[in-house]
């Protein structure tokens, strides 16, 4: 018999929190190792447990889930995530994907779906509650426009792809390292990659064309 999937769930709500541990625990395979209430505490008791699978809600007392990732990327620890929210936007969806969280599940069908989810992510695959797939199909359609009208953007790297939609959002390059957990340097040297991979001279060029396409981005 192979070892338990390790699971962390962080969320505010305790009833919830409840509800969900016990759906998760009917799989014999799922071992819910720990629980948190706010995202400083989830943080620690990931650094601090052997977990596989962390299970974040977006919004939570302190630091949310976007910020945990950052965190998690930051200090390189080997836990797979998974999102739980409220929010059926596709802004949210399409950031939690930029950085690479593996699973996005609603709350209104988290019961139904998170024992799925869990066993997707901790094989390595991504799994997306199936309300937003409209959302899935909408970022594939943007893609392929995008690179049918400029089809060097096929070249980029996903790294270099996720730094062109900062650069849409107006962010610096500091604001960008930040965001990524990477260096102002190494943000710099993407930049410059981009331009030169798109054609783009000057020293707006690389801002405009972000903008000009920041919808099918």
């Amino acid at each position: 018999m192979s070892e338990p999937i390790r699971i962390l769930i962080a969320d505010d709500h305790p009833i919830f929190r409840h509800g969900l541990r016990q759906i998760i625990e009917r799989d014999n395979q799922l071992l819910v190792v720990d629980e948190a209430e706010d995202g400083e505490t989830a943080l620690q008791k990931i650094e601090a447990c052997d977990v596989d699978v962390a299970v974040l809600d977006i919004d939570m007392p302190g630091r949310g889930g976007f910020d945990i990732v950052r965190a998690i990327r930051d200090r390189r620890l080997k836990v797979a995530v998974v999102f739980l929210t409220m929010h059926k936007d596709e802004r949210f969806l399409n950031s939690a994907l930029d950085l690479e969280v593996k699973g996005y599940v609603l709350k209104d069908s988290a019961l139904a779906e998170i024992v799925r989810c869990i066993r997707a992510v901790a094989s390595g695959h991504e799994f997306v509650s199936s309300q937003l797939t409209p959302f899935l199909l909408n970022r594939s359609r943007r893609a392929a426009q995008l690179a049918a009208r400029k089809p060097q953007l096929s070249d980029l790297t996903e790294i270099e792809l996720r730094v062109l939609r900062l650069v849409a959002e107006y962010l610096s390059s500091k604001e960008i390292a930040d965001r990524l957990c990477l260096s102002v340097r190494t943000i710099e040297h993407h930049r410059a990659r981009i331009s030169q991979k798109l054609d783009l001279e000057g020293h707006n060029a690389l801002l405009k064309f972000a903008i000009e396409h920041q919808s099918d981005l």
